[in-house]
């Protein structure tokens, strides 16, 4: 039998001042089923050093890897930098534009942006507001690129909290689909072959989709997996195979 690296991963925990003892239970039985957590933005609700604090101490009940990104969220106070200080002290290995390899299995990283998808992608034309909008997906997409080149990995995981897809998110109201996420990140998922794509923020998307090259993307965000998957824990597991 082949082995596998087994992959919890989650989005949009969104741990609050008021959080204590609400999330440990998830990252226990993540323990249990999974040999790596993935969590996918919106660590924090308002991106303050103290409910950093708080989800520190909820994973010391993950006995296992946890590697992640930041959300949206997590900039809202302008504190991302404490943020993420506080919890890589924690032993969280947070991704933005960087990769890393766990048991064989590569993993890539970056926040990614809105932008819209297909047709309706975003162009950096007219006013500097919207060029500066566009440059920051552009400059996200490239993020990714950058992780995923530098994986030598047979196989390979990104990591994202925007979508890359539209399909993913296709269930949340229209007029809010380009503040979702943004098709630029999907180019370089599919020439690096990654074999899955999670990400988190539509709390009200679709768990499942394809890139165009058929790559596998899931929308994991917290709610969403508790409302598709009530008789099961609120994460999605992947089986990747290692060679």
């Amino acid at each position: 039998m082949a082995e596998t690296l087994r992959v919890a991963a989650v989005g949009d925990v969104h741990c609050t001042k008021t959080s204590p003892g609400t999330l440990q239970p998830l990252f226990a039985r993540a323990s249990e089923m999974a040999d790596v957590l993935i969590i996918c933005g919106d660590l924090t609700d308002y991106g303050l050093a103290e409910e950093a604090h708080v989800l520190a101490k909820e994973l010391t009940a993950a006995k296992l890897p946890v590697l992640g990104v930041l959300g949206n969220h997590d900039f809202e106070s302008g504190r991302a930098g404490e943020v993420r200080s506080i919890l890589c002290d924690a032993g969280m290995t947070l991704l933005d534009g960087e990769s890393i390899e766990v048991k064989g299995v590569g993993f890539a990283g970056a926040k990614g942006f809105a932008g819209g998808f297909g047709r309706g992608i975003l162009g950096a034309w007219g006013e500097p507001a919207v060029k500066a909008f566009v440059q920051e997906a552009i400059d996200e997409a490239l993020k990714l690129e950058s992780a995923l080149a530098r994986l030598k990995t047979p196989q390979k995981i990104a990591i994202l909290h925007y979508a890359p897809i539209r399909e993913t998110v296709e269930a949340e109201p229209l007029e809010i689909l380009p503040y979702l996420g943004c098709g630029r990140l999907e180019e370089p998922l599919n020439r690096y072959r990654v074999h899955a794509v999670v990400h988190g923020h539509a709390h009200n998307g679709n768990p499942e989709g394809k890139t165009v090259a058929g790559i596998p993307v899931y929308n994991v965000s917290m709610s969403l997996m508790a409302r598709t998957y009530p008789d099961r824990p609120a994460f999605l597991l992947l089986e990747v195979p290692i060679a």
